[in-house]
């Protein structure tokens, strides 16, 4: 029975679990008989060494499908961006909301606090169809 044990962890690198219940016999049993043999400190660090290699490529592997999902969700966002900004800008009059526009030309408004309406800065010069002041709701 030991020998048996002793072949299926060193020759077959079974698990000590899985020579347990193949072997029909407890755990405790197989781990004991290993112990006692002179080789199980260097299979125990040759399968530590083993398990940190197997881990760092699981590792890699998941972080590259992590990174290609991510630039997958950030293409579906910038997508979802460009439709909202063809919907805001292409209406059927050619007419865009204050607030759309507000929001597309941001630089060149500032917010006033004491009015709650977003103005048009000093120094700006622009066409007559441009709201000089839009109204912080959108209204």
């Amino acid at each position: 029975m030991e020998s048996k044990i002793l072949d299926m962890y060193f020759k077959e690198k079974m698990k000590q679990i899985d020579i347990a219940t193949k072997l029909g016999v407890s755990k405790y049993k197989v781990s004991r008989v290993i112990a006692k043999d002179p080789r199980c400190k260097e299979e125990k660090e040759n399968r530590k060494i083993e398990n940190k290699k197997k881990n760092i490529e699981y590792t890699k592997s998941y972080m590259k499908q992590k990174w290609a999902n991510r630039e997958i969700d950030n293409y579906a966002v910038v997508n979802n961006m460009h439709d909202q900004a063809v919907r805001e800008l292409s209406g059927s009059k050619n007419h865009i909301s204050n607030r759309a526009f507000r929001n597309w030309n941001s630089s060149i408004y500032e917010y006033n606090e004491r009015t709650k309406f977003y103005v048009l800065k000093k120094g700006i010069t622009v066409g007559a169809d441009v709201p000089k002041r839009i109204d912080w709701r959108g209204v």
